[in-house]
């Protein structure tokens, strides 16, 4: 879940973390309003993405007229296919520095990272590609979290002088909204020293973790829209997760991290899968209708069938996938790959309802896939 900047920042304010003050308009008159009372402000595009101010969607304004003007030509834009419905009118403050500070999920070592750097306001990969030494790493063990003790040592030769301490304190409070939150990645940049000596953050943008709604209801329904194909749509609507990916080879495997896996190795041999689509946990007896919503997407040259089961039966996802294949006949081939639970029945259903031996190795029906895809293009 993608959160805008405007429903954001009340939670950095919740946890102690000071905004500017701002309000949010829909139409340009409301925007001058809102200004008429702000003073100087900057007119702020509210999609839930990056790279607003390269693309238009943040500028600065000195009279209410002129944030009228700004609201006028920024509502309605496009920007990285989300269109701007709102803008967020917030006051201008005096900016001494520009810092970055951030908390994300790593991957690596399976636990929260924070992140700093004295290079605020630039696009982090532009920063890394500066001065790779410019971005501080520092890896919490989630068990015994991050505290201000830790917070100080990670600014230790920043150069901060006196805002040291009011800095150390943000990151502790950004940390803490981060696992209250359930947050994938909780953001600032920039976060400024102000030449008045306070520490603001001027945006926010917070990514929560999809699975964490039912503990988060109160802020979850507050989450920005995605924009889906109508594929996906058709998929969600159906409870099953869909991702268009442009390629040939078509993906059909229960389980994320199977799907994932069978996707890596079509690309490891020379193909382009086609799409995310996993049918398992309670969705396992879907098989029609993610098959019939793969068949949709009229790119795709073959269709690769991994199944690995453990609670999930094989063989019932089977049936469900070659009754369907028989209904729909659609005209490309289809290679299986097939073990766990419920093996020797799903492999027998596909050998005397199909005519097609299974391949025995995941490798092995890949590559036939692979090669199918491409000699049919």
């Amino acid at each position: 879940m993608n959160f805008e900047e405007y429903r954001a920042k009340p939670l950095l304010v919740k946890s102690g973390i000071a905004v500017p003050d701002s309000d949010l308009a829909s139409d340009a008159a409301t925007a001058k309003a809102i200004a008429e009372r702000i003073g100087n402000c900057v007119v702020k595009a509210q999609v839930p993405t990056g790279k607003r101010g390269k693309a238009g969607g943040i500028k600065l304004a000195s009279s209410p007229d002129e944030a009228k003007a700004h609201a006028e030509a920024i509502i309605g834009m496009e920007i990285d296919g989300h269109r701007v419905e709102k803008v967020l009118i917030e006051a201008q403050v005096p900016i001494a520095k520009e810092l970055y500070a951030a908390v994300l999920n790593d991957a690596l070592s399976k636990n929260p990272m924070v992140l700093f750097s004295m290079m605020g306001g630039m696009d982090v990969e532009e920063v890394a590609e500066t001065d790779p030494d410019a971005m501080r790493k520092i890896p919490v063990e989630i068990t015994k979290g991050f505290d201000l003790a830790a917070a100080r040592r990670a600014l230790e030769g920043c150069g901060l002088a006196e805002a040291e301490q009011a800095v150390a304190d943000v990151l502790v409070r950004l940390y803490q909204a981060y696992r209250e939150l359930d947050a994938e990645l909780l953001e600032i940049n920039p976060l400024v020293l102000t030449s008045d000596d306070r520490v603001i953050a001027l945006d926010c943008k917070l990514t929560i973790d999809d699975s964490a709604s039912p503990r988060q209801a109160d802020i979850a329904e507050q989450a920005a829209p995605e924009i889906m194909t109508e594929l996906e749509r058709k998929a969600q609507a159906a409870g099953l997760k869909y991702i268009a990916l442009g390629g040939s080879v078509g993906v059909l495997a229960n389980g994320a991290g199977l799907t994932m896996t069978t996707m890596d190795a079509i690309t490891h041999y020379g193909g382009k899968p086609a799409n995310f689509l996993e049918i398992g946990g309670e969705a396992y007896t879907k098989a029609k209708i993610a098959l019939s919503i793969l068949l949709e997407n009229t790119d795709i040259r073959s269709l690769l069938v991994n199944f690995c089961g453990a609670f999930a039966r094989t063989d019932v996802m089977t049936e469900g996938l070659v009754a369907a294949w028989k209904e729909l006949a659609p005209d490309i081939p289809i290679f299986f790959t097939i073990h766990g639970t419920g093996e020797e029945e799903a492999v027998k259903i596909v050998k005397e309802q199909l005519g097609i031996e299974p391949f025995d190795l995941m490798d092995d029906a890949v590559r036939a896939a692979v090669t199918a895809a491409a000699e049919a293009a």
